[in-house]
């Protein structure tokens, strides 16, 4: 065929859909320097910035989401969805794939959806282990679907499921750091046990509360150190309420985490929401985990995602509504307890799927050429 390889690959709304979608634009990339990508997002969403800041062209539509309690909003959204599916039409038409990736999010369900009708072939990428509607939807005629965990066939059609695991952000695993150094540069006491405690880049209020709840109990411990990326959303109030209630000197607190690869590499343990990203980024580092899922996701996928890894004693597990109580508690139980350490890292480095990327771009690439 045509030495000249064009796709589209679609999604975003989240670093969740959008880490996943630039790596298996990489890794086609890395196997097929030639090969023309565009991006197909939502306006107004991060994928907007992130993508071109990843070298790639992106387009936007002006899709949104469905709002699930206030139905008369709806109609609104059915305009913009309809504007969007014309607009998908014109892209797929102007760039002339040969084939289309769904990731996830807002913009991916019209677009696969149009590409489909027009014969294109489609390979979907589910991160969760629970199906998004829009990816049930579209899974009727897709071409492929990859995964990220077993007993996917619920939701999709067994014969088309690929078990390849979620691609992550490459830099992690290019970090050469050791512990040590790591601590070093975080500027951490290198004797201390180090706890991380992260809810994504505009910070989990649960976590937060769960922190500034137990603040004794973190000033009581001498041999444990504490780093809290508290979200840049929650900042502002958070740094009012520790200058009232005294921050403890083994507590490190951060709005943003740029370097997470050294961050990780400092933890002995983390404490995270358990979106199917960080899972993945878990998995490959061999990192212990607390997970507290978010409540505020559809379908509560983030709960089945932590589930997945406890039934295989990969993760500990503690319920956002049980969390300001809880989790402060179990997390200094389990870093102080090395033999679970060393049990939790070795079952989830069992779940790590490294080549991920790789083996999408592989199928992708595949697609295109079989047409």
């Amino acid at each position: 065929m045509d030495k000249d390889l064009r796709i589209i690959i679609s999604g975003g709304g989240t670093g969740g859909h959008i880490f996943p979608a630039v790596s298996i634009a990489n890794a086609v990339r890395a196997l097929r320097p030639e090969a023309k990508i565009l991006f197909v997002g939502a306006e107004g969403r991060m994928e907007m910035q992130r993508v071109p800041a990843a070298g790639y062209e992106i387009k936007g539509l002006p899709v949104a989401g469905f709002d699930r309690k206030k139905i008369w909003r709806n109609f609104g959204v059915l305009l913009k969805l309809m504007k969007s599916r014309r607009l998908a039409r014109k892209i797929i038409k102007d760039f002339q794939p040969q084939v289309a990736v769904g990731v996830g999010g807002y913009a991916s369900g019209p677009t696969l959806n149009i590409a489909q009708k027009m014969g294109i072939p489609t390979l979907l990428q589910e991160q969760n282990s629970y199906a998004g509607v829009t990816n049930k939807l579209l899974a009727k005629r897709a071409r492929l679907i990859c995964v990220a965990y077993d007993g996917m066939e619920r939701f999709f059609p067994a014969e088309n499921i690929r078990l390849t695991g979620n691609p992550v952000r490459q830099n992690l695993l290019e970090v050469k750091a050791t512990k040590t150094e790591a601590l070093k540069a975080m500027e951490l006491d290198p004797t201390k046990k180090t706890v991380l405690i992260v809810g994504g880049s505009l910070g989990a209020r649960s976590l937060n509360e769960s922190v500034l709840s137990q603040l004794s109990l973190i000033r009581s411990q001498k041999d444990i150190q504490f780093v809290w990326q508290t979200g840049k959303y929650y900042s502002e109030e958070i740094q009012t309420r520790l200058a009232a209630l005294k921050c403890p000197d083994n507590l490190k607190v951060m709005d943003f985490i740029a370097d997470m690869a050294t961050a990780y590499a400092a933890a002995d343990l983390v404490i995270s929401r358990a979106g199917a990203g960080s899972i993945s980024e878990f998995c490959l580092l061999g990192k212990p985990v607390i997970l507290v899922p978010s409540p505020n996701v559809a379908e509560d996928h983030q709960t089945k995602n932590a589930m997945a890894l406890v039934r295989k004693q990969a993760a500990l597990y503690v319920p956002d509504n049980e969390a300001e109580r809880t989790l402060l508690p179990e997390a200094i139980n389990t870093v102080n307890d090395t033999q679970m350490l060393e049990s939790l890292s070795e079952n989830i480095l069992r779940l790590a799927k490294p080549d991920a990327a790789a083996e999408i771009a592989r199928e992708v690439i595949r697609l295109a050429e079989e047409g």
